[in-house]
């Protein structure tokens, strides 16, 4: 089922209202996150923004970032590429800008260049907040071997199934198989491109890409005609792993994309879940030792990952099937900041003390003291001698 998108959004080629075109063009400018830009659009307005940009009326840091495309505007052309695609651009004034979901990044550094999305483009008629309210990213090494591709297969068609939305980078491997596992149950999934929403990344996914933007979406934070890049792919993890609840690699080498996107998850403060593999198979060697390392829980199938991620009064029963307590969820919208992304940290079960805490939100030790009580007082945590729990 459809949902309408709301926000303003005009669907006839060319008809476009100016802070849309707006939006477009800066995005075209920056082609990424670009937090210095997105705190002066949020002082003076997209249209003034970009009018600062084109006429180069900005502080000399933001110049720097914005001169080598002020020239470049292609707004009109990139939005009537997309919506003769079926999709659209997405910002921050629509109603479903996932602002929940990126509500992490507000936590790490005002100097880091890795922040929460500019703007994106999507394909696909369902909304984004709604496909992201329930999510899991399933990750994984390109080289999968059939343990891993069957596994996958297995976790992702039946969190599918229990209606979490799946969602990974469409890579070939481990990310391919969860897309076609969550398409093959009839589930939702999403795909985090590191280029254009117009390119086909990689070919050999053509085909699937179009069945997932049918099925849920396909986006990316880079503008239309955005070529494939190493430093992009890196910058597609942080949004693979701030859209959805927790991260489960599946099959992953040492050095890998998929432990980028898990090191995300921890720094976003979502739990990061791997599934071990054979000593011997050096596909798993980055799931193994991410494991004994402390760094992920280990998970063997769907009901494993819900108990990890799923938000409270979420638990599986015993013939596997998954309930959700709406009013408990619901309470959880009070929280927003570092409350939140603590909140988020703590495990399903158990407890964890504050450096724990700190390490796994990526919040500094001396600011999770202060949160703790007061999510205490709220009624969220509890204390003891093993340390802070979810209530």
């Amino acid at each position: 089922m459809t949902v309408e998108i709301r926000g303003g959004t005009d669907n006839r080629p060319g008809a476009h209202d100016p802070r849309r075109l707006a939006w477009a063009y800066l995005s075209k400018v920056v082609q990424g996150p670009c937090p210095a830009l997105s705190r002066l659009v949020d002082e003076v307005g997209p249209e003034e923004a970009a009018r600062a940009v084109r006429e180069r009326d900005l502080s000399e840091l933001l110049g720097e970032k914005t001169v080598a495309r002020a020239h470049v505007d292609t707004a009109a052309h990139d939005l009537d590429l997309v919506t003769g695609m079926g999709g659209r651009l997405i910002t921050p004034d629509d109603d479903e800008w996932p602002q929940w979901r990126l509500l992490g990044f507000d936590t790490l550094s005002a100097s880091r260049e890795d922040g929460a999305p500019f703007a994106l483009w999507v394909l696909g008629s369902r909304s984004l907040t709604e496909l992201t309210e329930r999510a899991i990213s399933v990750v994984g090494t390109r080289a999968a071997s059939g343990y891993g591709e069957h596994v996958t297969a297995e976790l992702a068609g039946d969190l599918a199934v229990d209606g979490w939305t799946i969602v990974s980078g469409a890579a070939f491997g481990i990310d391919g198989a969860a897309h076609r596992a969550a398409l093959g149950v009839g589930g939702l999934t999403v795909a985090v491109l590191a280029c254009g929403v117009d390119r086909a990344y990689p070919a050999g996914h053509a085909r699937l890409l179009r069945q997932i933007a049918q099925n849920g979406a396909v986006i990316s934070e880079y503008p239309p005609g955005t070529t494939p890049a190493k430093y992009r792919f890196l910058a597609r993890n942080r949004l693979v792993a701030s859209l959805s609840d927790g991260v489960v690699v599946v099959e992953a080498g040492w050095r890998s994309g998929a432990r980028n996107t898990a090191s995300w998850a921890r720094k976003l403060g979502r739990p990061v879940m791997a599934v071990p593999g054979p000593v011997t198979s050096v596909s798993s060697t980055g799931c193994n030792r991410m494991i004994r390392e402390g760094e992920a829980r280990l998970v063997a199938n769907a009901v494993d990952v819900v108990d990890e991620a799923g938000p409270i009064g979420l638990r599986a029963g015993v013939d596997g099937d998954v309930e959700r307590d709406l009013d408990a969820v619901r309470a959880l919208d009070g929280l927003s900041g570092d409350a939140l992304v603590v909140y988020e940290a703590l495990p399903a079960l158990g407890a964890s003390g504050v450096r724990e805490l700190s390490e796994a939100s990526g919040i500094a030790v001396e600011k999770v003291r202060a949160v703790l009580p007061m999510l205490e007082m709220e009624g969220f945590v509890d204390s003891g001698d093993t340390g802070w729990s979810r209530q």
